[in-house]
């Protein structure tokens, strides 16, 4: 009955349009990560410098999110998100037949790549308008689930770079964006209920909220680690295991489709049982392996077990945050989805540049490890600190269906 009355209840071609368009764009958006290797084989980049090179693209993601939010709320979802497609493939086409021999032009291209990720800030608004507050978890889960667009990088792109050239792999990328692109047009629709445009100090007000800024930082944490993870791991594993570029990946995209796959499930969970429940068990669990992980396993296979079972409470969590945020924030979900979204890559861009900075000061990647599974412990007491305040003022059964 609750699947036959999800699939009802709202517009199921914009669902699965969003999800494309968030899954491909996402691809492009961590793709640096997968081809790191490589291009720091040829460029005779540091440890540092590689752990900048992939996460810059996070930080422009995160920034950019709240242009892109802005968008959304003053030109809808669509025609933001067919801006964000057209950018994105214009700067494949500059790096596919541009010079990019150089560290900084790396770093250009990074910027370029962060409009992709900036997608998150179109996709799930798009999504979230169609559905009512009962559903939320379940639909933001579906479209969020475009996080599995990181594993088809880890998977394809360092093959595609052995065949024809890691810079030809940006042109490569242009044909599945092309036909999102087309998918987006002909299938995606904007809401009709749509909240009217806020001036800019209507956006800045909602930073006076306190709850904006929690949901900021569990986000920080939930899709910070799965990002940096899923633009560091590639790295990880060749640097920590001697593994070979394309069985990196292949490593890689098994963590990165456990915590994508899992985004649908982690919003069910959170819809069922409440966002706060499923959240505080996921954080404890993040936090769990991480710590694991950091003690430096002994093989390549342990090491993938255990950032699979992160990845899996991380991806997880990440559709629990995303249940809670539009039952807070409805009117301003726009707004929200960029600033959390900004937040998420803000997250990811410290994980994947500490570790590599970790890497070349201590010689492993301990202590970038630990400090994030501790931020993963400092978000579980601090949700601990809020939950009863939300479950007793916004998140009522007087003032939602929703379980909180």
């Amino acid at each position: 009955m609750q699947k036959t009355s999800f699939w009802k209840a709202g517009h199921t071609p914009t669902l699965l349009a969003s999800f494309f368009y968030f899954d491909l764009s996402f691809m492009v958006w961590v793709l640096l990560g997968p081809l790191a290797v490589q291009i720091s084989k040829d460029l005779g980049l540091t440890a540092a410098q590689k752990g900048l090179m992939v996460a810059t693209p996070l930080l422009a993601g995160a920034l950019l999110r709240i242009v892109m939010g802005v968008l959304v709320d003053h030109l809808k979802p669509k025609k933001a998100g067919i801006i964000g497609q057209v950018i994105v493939m214009l700067g494949l086409v500059w790096a596919w037949l541009g010079n990019l021999h150089s560290y900084s032009n790396l770093l250009t291209l990074g910027i370029l790549l962060g409009v992709a990720g900036a997608a998150f800030a179109v996709a799930l608004p798009l999504a979230s308008r169609w559905y009512p507050p009962e559903h939320q978890g379940t639909a933001l889960g579906i479209a969020g689930a475009g996080n599995s667009g990181t594993a088809f990088a880890a998977l394809f792109a360092p093959t595609l770079a052995i065949m024809f050239g890691w810079q030809n792999v940006f042109g490569l990328c242009l044909i599945p964006l092309s036909v999102a692109l087309v998918v987006y047009l002909v299938f995606a629709k904007d809401a009709p209920s749509a909240p009217p445009a806020k001036s800019m100090i209507e956006y800045l007000k909602v930073l006076k909220d306190k709850d904006a800024w929690w949901f900021m930082f569990f986000y920080s944490v939930t899709f910070g680690g799965f990002s940096g993870l899923a633009s560091s791991l590639t790295i990880y594993f060749n640097g920590q295991y001697s593994l070979s570029p394309v069985t990196a990946g292949y490593f890689t995209a098994a963590c990165v489709f456990a915590g994508s796959m899992v985004r649908p499930f982690g919003g069910r969970l959170a819809d069922r049982i409440g966002g706060i429940k499923s959240l505080s068990l996921m954080y404890a669990l993040a936090a769990g392996f991480l710590f694991i992980a950091s003690i430096g396993l002994p093989s390549a296979t342990a090491a993938v077990i255990v950032f699979v079972l992160a990845m899996l409470a991380l991806g997880t969590g990440n559709g629990a945050v995303f249940q809670l945020v539009p039952q807070r924030f409805r009117k301003e979900i726009g707004v929200m989805t960029g600033l959390v979204g900004m937040a998420g890559g803000i997250g990811g861009f410290y994980l994947a540049s500490s570790l590599g900075y970790s890497k070349q000061l201590t010689g492993s990647y301990q202590m970038g490890l630990i400090i994030f599974g501790s931020l993963a412990v400092i978000a579980l007491l601090g949700l601990s600190s809020v939950k009863t305040r939300w479950r007793t003022t916004w998140g009522s059964a007087a003032m939602t269906s929703a379980k909180i």
